[in-house]
């Protein structure tokens, strides 16, 4: 079972509190230490390729975290998930050329086995707060208790909402 996440407990402030990018980071850093260990060959065949896929990774975790925009965040999380899939490929091609060892083998396989799970709960909880948000394109402004963007949102006694533009 996926542990409890961050974001589902509290709000994060900041990328280097998320726990997705956290883990995508830590895998990234763990792929270049292999990579920068094989011989020239399979480094300038495989390892690049690996290594700029895992990289790939956490680098669009954190963009679409900085965009702002549930949207834009959802958009880069899903490159971010086919990036994962490249550096899973590459990964079984390594596995398959024995250029990986049974012990880095092990700790790959523990990120291939709960990232994935990881990054979709990301995904459905941004999904999430976009449609729970009073303007589902800003993260910012759906924090905006003053109704300054345009437009509110209002429950009335009956429990429908209503919306009104400024």
């Amino acid at each position: 079972m996926v542990e409890l996440v961050k974001w589902e407990r509290e709000k994060v402030k900041d990328i280097k509190d998320l726990k997705v990018y956290i883990k995508a980071l830590k895998f990234s850093n763990m792929i270049w230490d292999i990579c920068s260990k094989w011989d020239k060959f399979a480094k300038f065949t495989i390892g690049i390729q690996l290594v700029k896929a895992a990289d790939s990774i956490s680098a669009n975790i954190a963009e679409g975290y900085g965009r702002y925009h549930f949207k834009e965040n959802i958009h880069f999380c899903y490159i971010a998930r086919g990036s994962m899939e490249e550096s899973f490929d590459w990964l079984r091609k390594s596995n398959t050329r024995n250029l990986i060892n049974e012990k880095q083998k092990n700790e790959i396989d523990d990120f291939v086995k709960t990232f994935p799970k990881e990054l979709n709960g990301y995904i459905k909880y941004i999904k999430k707060s976009m449609k729970n948000s009073t303007n589902s394109t800003s993260l910012i402004n759906s924090t905006n208790s003053t109704g300054s963007t345009g437009s509110t949102n209002s429950t009335n006694s009956t429990g429908s909402t209503s919306s009104t533009n400024n």
